[in-house]
């Protein structure tokens, strides 16, 4: 069980991150795809994935980062920092510029359980070129993996955010961190991690804490092993159905949801539409616009089906969000 133990200063310095993280979700879907575990809503992302690596030329040139993130157990913090909150490429600047003694520490402790390739090497000694080549390796493979799926995933981490937004409306911090549950437990100021693989504990010692929200995080959240670093908690989001990617390469748009955008035009959709801009359950829905239940609920499936909303349970109630897509559509 890992333990995280808040102060007051760290709670009001708790946050959730601002929206999907590039980098995390990388690193993340690297493990993914190395298991052995098998997910109905990501098997279509990791055949096309797998396809694509096969028929790639430069698939070689990410033996190195496949080889830094084993499907299971310790990978290396500095994979990961802290800068891409502000982004891939942030991300990326901070991998290129991690110290070497770190770079050495952390790949000692991966080399204690796994077995590297030679060029891990040269990366451990914070050679310029193995750290841009590692930085090349990752922009690669975002291409094939990430990028095409970026939508889904933001869709699926704003659900989160609006979610875990009104749990501190409602609850204040405290609803937040109770919220997290059933994967985390609030305790009198300690975040439980129940199934973590190692006994830990983690104080905040006032640097509070980032809540990482990710589509491809397992079960059970995930933590920096280092606790001098910024700290960081990761943890799985909804899915909200099957990973598809924005041109083609995923699941094709079903003929429901042709016929559902073309059942969009009227002006009580483009009112639910509207309200669910920050999140709106059914029943505020329903209240906003002066319609049953029922008739919110209806509406809120055709644009669901449409792809312009996403819609996510807690307990009695349904929280419906906009995807992107419901979202460029609203500006326009």
């Amino acid at each position: 069980m890992l333990k995280i133990h808040f102060s007051g200063e760290d709670i009001l310095r708790t946050r959730v991150a601002p929206a999907a993280d590039p980098v995390w979700e990388l690193v993340l879907s690297l493990h993914l795809l190395q298991g052995r575990g098998r997910d109905p809503l990501t098997e279509n992302w990791r055949r096309t994935v797998s396809r694509g690596l096969r028929q790639d030329a430069a698939s070689d040139q990410l033996r190195l980062l496949f080889a830094l993130s084993p499907p299971r157990g310790y990978f290396p913090d500095f994979l990961t920092p802290y800068a891409s909150v502000d982004g891939f490429e942030a991300g990326l600047d901070a991998v290129r510029s991690t110290p070497a003694k770190r770079l050495h520490r952390d790949l000692t402790v991966l080399a204690s359980e796994n077995s590297l390739p030679s060029s891990a090497g040269a990366l451990a000694r914070g050679e310029v070129a193995a750290l841009s080549h590692l930085a090349e390796s990752m922009e690669q493979y975002r291409s094939l993996a990430i990028s095409p799926y970026w939508s889904r995933i933001q869709s699926a981490v704003a659900a989160d955010r609006s979610r875990r937004a009104r749990a501190l409306l409602d609850g204040g911090m405290e609803g937040l961190l109770t919220s997290l549950r059933p994967a985390m437990r609030w305790d009198g100021g300690v975040l439980e991690v129940r199934d973590y693989p190692h006994s830990r504990e983690l104080h905040l010692d006032g640097r509070g804490l980032l809540l990482v929200p990710s589509y491809f995080c397992a079960p059970t959240p995930v933590a920096l092993l280092d606790p001098a670093l910024p700290p960081v908690l990761v943890y799985r989001v909804d899915r909200l159905g099957a990973l598809a990617s924005a041109d083609g390469a995923g699941p094709a748009v079903s003929g429901a949801g042709r016929d559902s955008l073309a059942a969009l035009l009227g002006r009580t959709r483009a009112a639910v539409l509207e309200a669910s801009d920050e999140g709106c359950t059914t029943g505020e829905v329903a209240r906003r616009l002066n319609i049953s239940a029922a008739a919110a609920s209806q509406h809120a499936t055709v644009l669901r089906n449409a792809g312009l909303l996403v819609s996510q349970r807690d307990r009695n109630t349904v929280l419906h969000t906009l995807t992107p897509l419901g979202r460029a559509m609203l500006d326009a």
